[in-house]
């Protein structure tokens, strides 16, 4: 098994495609090193400044004085009481849900032609004929996706984390929650891959069902964020549709999970996550079952 995952690994390096992945986190998050820029004195943040441009940290609102009915002009911090640690949350939040998507795209271009590799005539001949099984040559192969995967994101989030913590002194442990979640949501979108790989062999053909699933995730969400909306659909597609929705993978309650997790507000429903865990856990199966059954 460490073998074929150290094989993935030196396949990836070849292809010069571990040097783009991490060439192009380390851009993202040296762009963000430099972007935002906080002035802290005596653990108070003085000044904010976005991309060279100073924010204001108050702002003028129109409340009404519930005792005379009178319109006043007060002065209110956007981002509440405690507007550094406000800031840390609020920023590591907005990276954590960039990074969920970027993963998940970039992840799937980058890997997502190495299990039809793998099948190439003259290369799966000549590893057949060493003495492992076909469950672990096809777990090996995965096995080193996800390694270097897992590297991009605990890179790319462990960064972030600490050069926020570093500026502004506030070391927010939740963030790197997100970690598990990205992962777990990019494994599910690789076992579609792997699966529609091995029963047709066709790369192109897995990256297109692996976005058209990810495009029906965006279309069904309104299932479960909008019952309302849900209500309008004509019977009997109403049922189709929320059907689909509880077996089709999740992909938008996952950013929503990650946001959750990393601002250290409670998550209200594990179902997303659960469900979709199922389903690529049943595409990872049917994958295994056709690869050991398939004719090379």
């Amino acid at each position: 098994m460490l073998g074929i995952v150290l094989l993935t690994l030196r396949e990836l390096r070849s292809k010069f495609i571990i040097v783009g992945l991490f060439g192009v986190a380390t851009f993202v998050w040296l762009m963000l090193t430099f972007a935002l820029n906080l002035d802290i004195v005596d653990g108070t943040l003085a000044g904010l400044k976005i991309f060279g441009q100073e924010a204001s940290l108050e702002h003028e609102v129109q409340v009404e004085n519930p005792e005379t009915g009178e319109v006043e002009t007060q002065q209110r911090l956007p981002f509440g009481e405690n507007p550094l640690e406000n800031i840390v949350v609020t920023v590591g939040q907005v990276v954590s849900a960039i990074t969920f998507w970027v993963v998940l795209l970039l992840g799937l271009f980058a890997t997502g032609s190495l299990v039809t590799s793998l099948m190439e005539r003259g290369q799966v001949d000549l590893l057949l004929s060493k003495p492992v099984s076909r469950t672990t040559l096809l777990g090996g192969r995965l096995l080193g996706v996800l390694a270097v995967v897992s590297a991009l994101v605990v890179y790319v989030l462990g960064a972030v984390w600490l050069v926020m913590s570093i500026k502004s002194g506030i070391w927010n442990g939740g963030f790197l929650l997100g970690v598990g979640t990205v992962l777990a949501f990019f494994a599910v979108l690789y076992g579609i891959v792997t699966f529609v790989s091995v029963w047709t062999e066709s790369n192109a053909l897995a990256l297109i069902v692996a976005l058209g699933v990810i495009v029906a995730s965006l279309v069904l969400m309104t299932a479960g964020v909008s019952p309302e909306a849900t209500n309008q659909i004509r019977q009997p597609w109403r049922e189709v549709y929320v059907a689909l929705y509880h077996v089709f993978p999740k992909f938008p309650g996952g950013t929503a999970m990650t946001w959750r997790l990393t601002g250290g507000e409670p998550v209200g429903s594990w179902w997303p996550l659960a469900s979709s865990v199922l389903f690529g856990a049943a595409c990872y199966a049917g994958a295994f079952a056709l690869f050991r059954r398939k004719d090379f």
